[in-house]
């Protein structure tokens, strides 16, 4: 606002800073922050200018607050000009652009893929001509969009891309953490501000230049605004009376000034600039030329004559001439005049569900059950897509313009439940508060929201599972004939309850009742049922019921997607989706059901650990534990723990391990929840079993079952079998050992999961008598093909093979599966298994190390993926059989080369021929 014909007042080191932005090599990221009128816009404006004409493509767009709720809105502007290139993509690429732009059904992306996506498209777009993004008001763009600029912003080194944020100063946003340069842009000086007034408004009364200085304090905007109010307010005044603004915040003088013009304006000019402004219509040039429904102002010329708004130069339609001229409109409009002006939005947005729900939501006073019906129809849409906190507001609102107090109260159930996932825990109380009425018994989204709350903050297991467990009681003994949305929401709370309580009496009541509702409880749920509980005698097929319902994952909600995810972890299928879950965690956590994304991160970290990526599942562990801290999601932080104390455990590091398993158990063992006081057994016994410490290890063991057989509804019973095994054995209770591992045998534990199948037969070849059975089950576990999906248990069935052969068969048979599993223990990070299996190995004759040290330094997922591609895989057929992108197959090779001092595919068979190979892999 600041320049004239071209040339910019008072910013001679913005200019400097801007020049060297688009004449530096490679691509960057630059934050152009300030208070509103300071002259952002300006700046970003002569910035394209340059980029232009230093022959850059240069692509504007700006956030609007009535859009930042919208799912990838922001992004829709940004890439829309961008769209011919998409079709040059892959296909993975093209179908994450197909969900952002609404053109496929596919589950919504993270934050990471989108970002890698966009990052591609842009270096593809850039590939002839330097690119420039230029994104104005970014503070109000929506929240996924802002996630994916500051992912892209960050890595567009080496890149011919360059992106710059205009933002206020007085407005949080999410790129306030997106570790960008940043621009400050202040106010003008004194001798800049008496300049650009002299420009614009030459000739002015010296009392009225003064006031207008004063006023002004160097804003650009106020300097060019204020000088024909001040002049003609200052009719009726006294000499020497102060301006009436002493003390008022320079914008609303501004809105003060902007609302006098407004006023003076026809209705039918007025009518149509609110319609306008509400819909989002941009300031300035940065105007969005992408969105082909987006409101086009028309007639507008009076308002264009009084400097309300201008004539974009390359679209021709009427663009607000600043921010707060949109915002002002919006303020001076009567109530009805909003409802008129969203009742014609709503027709003009008929085909964007989302957009659509905001303006009927809007234009409605009186109850609607046909408005209310499309809100909830947006909020279901949003959730799916990672929206859940605008999806709460949509279904509140449908809750207000419910008809009936039945539909009221499931709408405000259905936010609430929501709400709870979201993180949102006081709002989801304040919503089923809002619904009870005096003398009213509690309703069973009430009860819901409080249970989650209750549940996830203290981690109250006892309680919340007599309320729930009544709740259903009631709802059952109450005649319902047919299923329901909130049946199926207690249904699964109790069973989530109960496998945090893991008590037996409550888990048989919990199957009684279900029992008793039958075809009431959803298939899903009895999935649950059977995996959650007692994996052992009801888990036979729930892995085949699982990949079934993960058929509709399109169609799911996140905490179904989770849900089930928790099912396949006990039946120890997860890697099977971990994929699915490692492209929407970052979604849900960020703007979704951040409850759903918190165990989505303890799935994906249950799956590192159980894959052998421990350096990973570390990672993922910290990140949930700094996210469930910061929420105040108590229980949930102490999941965490106890899971980063079993990779404590696994990885040697026995001080961490036992200080974590004592925090757990501390917390946990008081309250009930024996879900994680099982947990910290298993620490106790992983960490004693490094320490080659047997008896301490069995006492863990038998802690969590008796040998023999599987305490029921305890879900590491199962889990633990070569523990207690192995620890019986090292202790002189061969007796108890067989029985134990006769004892999976008989419970047809290889049935239920490829893991199980691989410790039982493992279990089985360590305690039978009969070498030739001995060698069948080895044979059996080490061939079985999923084993090595579960290096560590294979690596321990390996050192036990090899123990076995030195004593049947002689130091030389042993000497393979002893190599095999030393090498796998150091891969893995194991130190104490690492020199177990090594000493074994010297009582064979062998050398110390029989592997390289470079191969020794690859983790468990290269060695994989080295070992494919020496066998003639592309790095295409590695990611489909590792759940990996070829992107990242690529990106581990690269890592391979160097370590194993080759620099060629081609190189790779013979740097891994010679060393002892494990032909499973």
């Amino acid at each position: 606002m600041e320049s004239i014909v071209g040339t910019m007042v008072g910013r001679e080191r913005e200019q400097q800073v801007l020049s060297a932005f688009v004449a530096a090599s490679g691509g960057q990221a630059l934050v152009l922050r300030g208070d509103t009128g300071v002259g952002k816009s300006a700046l970003l404006s002569h910035l394209a200018d340059l980029a232009a004409g230093d022959k850059h493509r240069v692509i504007r767009a700006a956030g609007v607050e009535a859009e930042s709720e919208l799912l990838f809105a922001g992004l829709h502007q940004i890439l829309y000009p961008l769209l011919p290139y998409i079709d040059r993509l892959d296909d993975v690429h093209q179908r994450v652009f197909d969900v952002v732009f609404g053109r496929g059904e596919s589950t919504p992306p993270s934050v990471m893929t989108l970002g890698i996506a966009v990052l591609d498209l842009l270096s593809l777009a850039a590939s002839q001509h330097p690119l420039l993004l230029v994104l104005d008001d970014g503070q109000w763009l929506d929240a996924s969009s802002t996630e994916v600029c500051g992912f892209v912003g960050r890595r567009l080194a080496g890149s011919s891309v360059k992106l710059v944020v205009g933002l206020r100063s007085d407005v949080p946003s999410g790129f306030d953490t997106a570790a960008l340069s940043e621009l400050p842009v202040t106010t003008l000086s004194e001798k800049a501000s008496e300049q650009l007034l002299d420009l614009h408004h030459p000739g002015l009364d010296a009392r009225v230049r003064r006031v207008v200085l004063d006023e002004a304090q160097g804003n650009p905007l106020a300097l060019l605004e204020l000088p024909p109010f001040v002049r003609d307010s200052r009719v009726g005044r006294k000499p020497g009376e102060p301006f009436g603004y002493t003390g008022v915040p320079l914008p609303l003088r501004l809105q003060h000034v902007y609302g006098a013009r407004i006023e003076s304006l026809g209705s039918v000019v007025r009518a149509e600039l609110l319609r306008g402004a509400l819909d989002g219509v941009r300031s300035g040039t940065s105007a969005d030329h992408s969105r082909g429904t987006r409101y086009r102002m028309v007639d507008a010329e009076e308002a264009a004559a009084c400097g309300l708004v201008d004539i974009d130069p390359l679209s021709g339609d009427f663009v607000f001439r600043h921010p707060l001229v949109r915002s002002t409109v919006v303020q001076m409009a009567t109530p009805n005049e909003r409802r008129a002006a969203h009742a014609a939005l709503a027709l003009v947005h008929g085909d964007d569900l989302e957009r659509r729900a905001t303006h009927l939501g809007a234009f409605a006073v009186d109850p609607d059950e046909e408005v209310a019906a499309v809100l909830e129809a947006a909020a279901d849409s949003a959730t799916r897509r990672g929206g859940a906190r605008a999806a709460v507001a949509w279904l509140t609102r449908a809750a207000e313009l419910s008809e009936s107090h039945a539909e009221r109260s499931r709408r405000l159930g259905g936010a609430a439940f929501i709400a709870g996932h979201a993180g949102l825990l006081d709002q989801a109380q304040q919503l089923v508060r809002s619904d009870g009425e005096p003398g009213r018994d509690e309703s069973p989204a009430s009860v819901v929201a409080s249970a989650y709350g209750a549940l996830f903050e203290d981690g109250d297991v006892r309680s919340t599972q007599r309320r729930v467990f009544a709740a259903v009681e009631k709802w059952r003994d109450s005649g319902a004939q047919d299923s329901d949305e909130v049946l199926t929401r207690m249904v699964d709370l109790l069973l989530a309850i109960n496998q945090y309580a893991s008590d037996e009496v409550w888990w048989e009541r919990s199957h009684e009742l279900l029992g008793s509702l039958g075809d009431l409880v959803s298939p899903h749920s009895r999935i649950y049922q059977n995996a959650w509980g007692d994996v052992v005698r009801r888990g036979t097929g729930v892995h085949e019921r699982i990949e079934e319902a993960f058929v509709g994952l399109h169609h799911l909600e996140p905490w179904d997607v989770t849900r089930l995810g928790v099912a396949a972890y006990h039946v120890d299928t997860l890697s099977h989706y971990r994929p699915h879950l490692q492209r929407t965690v970052d979604r849900e956590v960020e703007t979704g059901a951040m409850a759903a994304g918190m165990t989505m991160l303890h799935l994906i970290m249950l799956d590192q650990i159980g894959v052998g990526e421990w350096d990973e599942a570390e990672r993922t562990g910290q990140r949930c534990l700094e996210l469930t801290t910061k929420h105040r999601h108590v229980l949930f932080a102490h999941h965490t723990r106890a899971y980063l104390g079993l990779v404590a455990a696994l990885r040697g590091d026995t001080d961490r391990a036992r200080e974590l398993q004592a925090a757990v158990d501390a917390w946990a063992r008081p309250r009930g929840v024996g879900f994680l006081t099982q947990i910290a057994d298993a620490i106790g016994t992983t960490t004693a079993l490094g320490e080659g410490d047997y008896e301490a290890a069995y006492l863990h063991a038998i802690g969590i079952t008796p040998p023999g057989t599987f305490q029921p509804y305890a879900h590491q019973a199962s889990r633990t079998l070569l523990d207690l095994v192995e620890a019986a054995l090292h202790t002189g209770r061969s007796e108890q050992a067989r029985q134990h591992a006769l004892a999976a045998q008989q419970a047809h534990l290889p049935d239920i999961s490829p893991r199980l199948a691989l410790i039982t037969y493992g279990a089985l070849a360590m305690t039978t008598t009969d070498p030739t059975e001995a060698d069948r089950l080895y044979h059996r576990a080490e061939t079985h093909p999923a084993a090595t999906t579960f290096p560590f248990e294979l690596a321990r069935i390996r050192l036990a093979h090899g123990i076995r052969l030195r004593h049947t068969e002689g130091r030389k048979a042993a000497r393979q599966p002893l190599a095999l599993a030393a090498e796998a223990f150091e891969r893995l990070g194991a130190p104490a298994w690492t020199e177990r299996a090594r000493a074994e190995l010297r009582a064979t004759g062998a050398p110390a190390r029989t592997s390289s040290a470079h191969l020794a330094a690859l983790t468990w997922q290269e060695r994989r993926i080295a070992d494919l591609a020496a066998g003639g895989l592309t790095n295409k057929e590695i990611g489909e059989r590792m759940h990996l992108s070829p992107r990242t197959v690529s990106s581990h090779l690269y890592r391979v080369f160097p370590k194993l001092g080759i620099t060629s595919r081609a190189a790779l068979r013979d740097a891994l021929g010679k060393f002892p190979t494990d032909q499973n892999v």
